[in-house]
């Protein structure tokens, strides 16, 4: 499938800024579950002072915000052609070793809630049908509703309150998973949806190290694994390390964000 991605970040500020510095995680890799055929991000606003690829192999840039300006635009328009492995990325390592997604974040600390979710399941018979169910068990405890959490929220958090969005679920997901032993990360992208084209905000999953398979991923906020309507951003050990755009500024006044997106074939 060939998916094509408009996405306008846009932030204004109240007040003349005096610094402002992003960290940009909007560059798609090619993968065995995809190739990009064109991608092309612009700053309107500001400027790309530095990029590297990080320990999790994501495409970072460093956008600095013009002195004085009230506003910065962060826009990508791409393709990406992409194809289903039923959720398999397989065995594809960076340099961050397995044990390192095995280590609990901030946000990803398993708490009375997280483990007993993970421990509901942790005698389901085979692998993939072991994180199938917690994916389930998951959405069962946490229902999919939006304005009740944001970027701060734990696993744990989101568990006690009983509600969340796809971050919330990917966070759930490898938190549980890593309390069952395995190796398992945050990811972030977009998913092409059937009946629209206009998004409110890009996506996110999880993924787990199974034994002969590798990366294996899960979708909970759909119940469903990884197909050719996704197309993969970014990655990390929680949702702060795969954030699509992250950052800090310096000045007075109110901040605001309007993000414009489209997804589409």
């Amino acid at each position: 499938m060939r998916i094509k991605v408009s996405h306008q970040t846009e932030y204004t500020y109240a007040e003349p800024v005096s610094g402002a510095l992003q960290q940009v995680r909007l560059w798609p890799v090619d993968s065995p579950m995809q190739r990009v055929t064109d991608w092309a991000v612009t700053v309107d606003g500001g400027r790309v002072e530095a990029g590297y690829s990080d320990h999790h192999g994501n495409q970072v840039r460093l956008v600095c915000a013009d002195e004085g300006v009230q506003a910065l635009t962060i826009s990508v328009e791409g393709e990406v052609e992409t194809a289903d492995t039923s959720g398999i990325l397989g065995p594809v390592y960076g340099r961050a070793p397995l044990w390192y997604f095995q280590q609990p974040t901030a946000l990803t600390t398993a708490g009375d809630g997280v483990t007993a979710l993970a421990d509901s399941v942790r005698n389901v018979t085979g692998d993939l049908d072991r994180y199938h169910a917690l994916s389930g068990a998951i959405l069962d405890k946490v229902a999919y509703v939006l304005n009740q959490t944001d970027m701060a929220t734990t696993a744990e958090g989101a568990v006690s309150q009983g509600s969340g969005v796809c971050q919330d679920h990917a966070n759930i997901f490898v938190a549980a998973a890593r309390h069952l032993g395995a190796p398992a990360r945050y990811v972030s992208g977009y998913l092409f949806m059937d009946d629209r084209i206009e998004q409110d905000a890009s996506h996110a999953w999880a993924e787990v190290h199974l034994d002969g398979l590798g990366w294996v991923g899960f979708d909970v906020s759909n119940q469903i694994s990884p197909d050719e309507r996704y197309v993969r951003l970014a990655i990390g050990r929680d949702a702060k390390d795969a954030a699509p755009i992250s950052g800090l500024r310096m000045g007075q006044g109110d901040e605001n964000l309007v993000v414009s997106l489209q997804v589409q074939q």
